[in-house]
């Protein structure tokens, strides 16, 4: 059976539409979800036949004239399709930047708590933070602006791009199916994340213009 990956506006979603998004029961609240509606632009899902897999809170704008791929929320049920699941859910996330950002370089952003979800950004370039490596001044500067976007900055410490507490309203939610093939040192890395405390960390990536053609076409 086909993956089916559909974009809406978020707004239209209905109680019904909601209820059926925290049915799925992985990390997020009805609650939570109902703030994510009023967050974000698009919603995205997607589904095997009429039983839901996965789906994104995102938004497309431009921060200080960047294109700029904003996941709010991501959400990927725990079954032996989850990696099929994420791959729609970012397909489609780059398929809509390549329509709204075409023949411009963009960056992806997100929240972390795992190491896990961070296969969701494999493709991108300049993947920031990574383990032993130190980010400059407009890396930096990069992740304070998705923590102020992502209304964390008051908790957040742009060394560490990590906000201590109150940064889980939304993440990308998504657990490895063979946790003991990740990388050691970005496991260790993510480990420092207090996600018990509520924390998260800001992670982006750029995709060039050439590559997002690749990424964002239709299969």
């Amino acid at each position: 059976m086909a993956l089916d990956v559909v974009t809406n506006d978020a707004s239209a979603l209905t109680e019904e539409d909601l209820a059926e998004l925290a049915e799925m029961d992985e990390a997020f609240s009805a609650e939570e979800l109902l703030q994510s509606q009023e967050d974000w632009v698009l919603i995205t899902t997607a589904r095997f036949g009429n039983t839901l897999h996965g789906f994104t809170f995102s938004t497309l704008e431009r921060i200080g004239g960047t294109p700029c791929v904003l996941i709010g929320l991501m959400s990927v049920k725990r079954t032996s399709k989850r990696d099929q699941v994420l791959r729609g859910l970012m397909g489609e996330a780059y398929h809509r930047a390549l329509m709204a950002f075409p023949d411009e370089d963009v960056v992806v952003g997100s929240r972390f708590i795992n190491a896990d979800a961070r296969i969701a950004f494999k493709d991108l370039d300049g993947l920031t933070p990574s383990p032993g490596e130190d980010a400059v001044g407009e890396e930096r500067a990069w992740g304070r602006r998705l923590a102020k976007r992502f209304s964390i900055d008051k908790k957040y410490d742009a060394k560490s791009f990590t906000a201590s507490a109150a940064a889980q309203s939304g993440y990308l939610d998504f657990e490895a199916t063979d946790p003991d093939k990740l990388d050691a040192e970005l496991v260790e890395m993510m480990s420092k994340v207090p996600a018990k405390k509520g924390g998260a960390m800001v992670v982006y990536g750029w995709t060039m213009a050439e590559d997002l053609v690749k990424l964002g076409k239709r299969s």
